[in-house]
Order: C-alpha cells, then structure tokens, then sequence
C-alpha cells in the first residue's frame, strides 16, 4: 500500500488539494452520427473498497480504490471541478490512456500527450478517437473482447478507470499559489466580504462495513469501459511545457465499475434505477448541451482510439428508439468566470 490523497465526499472523489471528480449518469447516444453532449442524470453513488473487507473480491482489496455500480451498457462522463490550481489528470480504461491511447505508464507524456489539463478540461465524456469528438464511456463485461482495454491490448485483464493527478512542479506551484493570494486580497480590498453558499454534498456518507460472512467473498463480474456514440467534443492541448509538472502524482485512484446484483451483495444497498429513455428525454423537450472554449486548442485525435469498434458490434444492435433534438433545446455553455473525508486507500495496479 502507498499513501494517497484521495477521499470521497459524498458522490464525489477529491484528489489532491481539491480536484473533484464526480461520475456523471446520462443517456447512452446511438452509434451512429455524431451528437451534441448528453445531459448529466446524476451521479453514481462512491464506496471505498476498504469499507467491504467481507464482501469485496479478494483482488480487488489488494488494489484499494472505490467502486460504483453500473449497468450493462450504461454510459457515463466524468466532471471535473473544485480546485482552480492547475492539475494534469491522467484518465485510464483498463490501463489504457483515454486521451493517447497508449497503454498506461503512470509518467505524463507529450509525445503524445496522455493526459487533461485542470480547470481547463471541464469534462470528459469518453475515448479521444476523432478530431474535435469522443467516443462515449460505456460500461461492458470482461471477457467478450469489447472493452477498449480488449481491442487496444488483446487482453482484459484489468478493467475498471483509473484516475492520477500531478500538480506543478514545487517552484511553479508556490508561485501559483502567491499570485492568486495576492489577487485574493485585491478583490477583498474591492468588494464587500459576502459568504459563499455551501456547495452541499451529492449523498450521504457511506456506511459502517459489512460484517465479513463465512468462507472467502465469491468473485465479483468484472467491467469494463467500451466505446458507444460520437458527440463533439474537444480534448485540449497542454500550454506549459511538460517540466512545469511534479514528477510524481500528488493522489490516484482505481475505480471497480460493479454490476447492480453485486453491489447488493457486496453493500446492502440498492443501486440506482436503470438509466432514463433518452426519446423519451427527447420528447420531453429537455436539454442537450454545446461546449466552446475559443481560447483552447483541441488535441489531436488517437489513431489507435479512432480504430476502436463500438459496442454494438460485439454485444448486438443499439435497439433504443432514437429522436434527435431539435436545434432550440441544444444549450450552448463555455468555461465559467474566474472563481474569487476519510483517505481512500491505495494498492497495487
């Protein structure tokens, strides 16, 4: 085991000095076309590993981390948000780099670069296969050779996300850090001191351990992350040079993605309902979503994301009626205005 700074606040991972990570439920686009952001349906619900010793697979206790339960084919993005100072966020599936493609080495790289950049990155809704989209996360089964880890590596033997933060080198964050205490007293000089309102929580705190039953816990069904739907997305370039950050992750995590019958089993808990009809959703006249940032620059795309095959072709066609939106329910959004737990465990992954 290694120290690690990461901890759950409610539905959300803080890693490091404040990054939030939320994982984010929304509707499963269709794979074919290439669509507009699908809206967030709430958050998948956290628990760390450690809190089962009874219940949990014994491999799983040996890589710590947290699990989230998820359903066949669920779609999910994740949201990043909290702290302003500047992170890279390195974001795996199966150990394989979700912006690069290449296999998982735990070091950044430029070349290609394998990583986001924090705050500018708002979001992340799936694999960095074409220029200017994604294709979306999507959860599968191990096995079938339909995750991204499958195709990209000719094994599945990991599955899961896999989550690691490096902050700036110590002289630039000291400076970071000054400059914005400096601008801090600036603004207090100007304005009115006023209380921020609490962010609030996004769910209880998780629950005393389980009681371990007789006999060893039975091994869990593995998932993984598949590709599904296109939408346009952008995944930005680093602007500072690669020495400008830390050699070493300040925090990193391994998410287990665990099918709805073992969360019953290994928490108790019930897991959410089955994900929304997006016609449905559609019809009602609710949103759909437009992301600009005209001060970034998209990365370039993974050749070897791009040749990726959807899950449809391993798992059967996408049946779900379909209803594109109409042009007024699409929100355009861009970056938002300057802003003025217990440690989850680690192990070996």
């Amino acid at each position: 085991m290694t120290a690690n700074a990461t901890r759950i606040d409610g539905d959300a991972l803080v890693l490091g000095d404040g990054v939030r990570v939320r994982f984010m439920r929304t509707l499963r686009l269709p794979e074919t076309g290439t669509h507009r952001l699908p809206p967030g349906l709430g958050t998948f619900p956290l628990r760390r590993v450690e809190d089962y010793p009874g219940t949990v697979p014994e491999q799983w206790r040996a890589k710590g981390g947290v699990m989230l339960p998820v359903y066949l084919r669920e779609a999910m993005w994740l949201s990043f948000a909290g702290s302003p100072e500047p992170t890279a966020l390195q974001v795996g599936v199966g150990k394989v780099c979700a912006v690069s493609g290449e296999k998982w080495t735990g070091k950044l790289s430029r070349r290609p670069q394998n990583y986001v950049v924090l705050p500018r990155q708002p979001w992340l809704d799936g694999i960095n296969s074409g220029k200017g989209t994604v294709r979306q996360f999507v959860a599968v089964p191990l096995g079938l050779g339909a995750t991204v880890e499958g195709q990209v590596t000719g094994e599945e033997t990991v599955g899961g996300l896999q989550l690691q933060a490096f902050p700036l080198n110590p002289k630039l964050r000291a400076a970071w850090r000054e400059e914005q205490r400096r601008l801090a007293e600036e603004r207090a000089r100007r304005l009115a001191a006023s209380p921020r309102p609490s962010s609030g929580g996004y769910g209880g705190p998780p629950p005393m351990a389980m009681a371990a039953p007789a006999g060893p816990p039975p091994a869990a069904a593995a998932m993984g992350i598949g590709a599904g739907g296109t939408m346009r997305q952008e995944v930005y370039e680093d602007g500072r040079a690669l020495r400008d950050w830390s050699d070493t992750p300040e925090a990193r995590v391994f998410v287990h993605l665990v099918t709805p019958p073992e969360w019953r089993r290994i928490t108790g808990e019930e897991p959410p309902p089955s994900p929304a009809d997006r016609a449905a959703y559609t019809r009602a006249g609710l949103p759909w979503f437009d992301y600009d940032d005209p001060d970034a620059t998209d990365l370039d795309p993974s050749g070897t994301l791009a040749d990726v095959k959807p899950v449809g072709e391993w798992l059967g066609d996408d049946l779900d009626p379909w209803t594109p939106p109409a042009p007024w329910q699409v929100k355009p959004v861009g970056p938002p205005p300057p802003p003025p737990g217990a440690p989850v465990a680690d192990g070996d992954w």
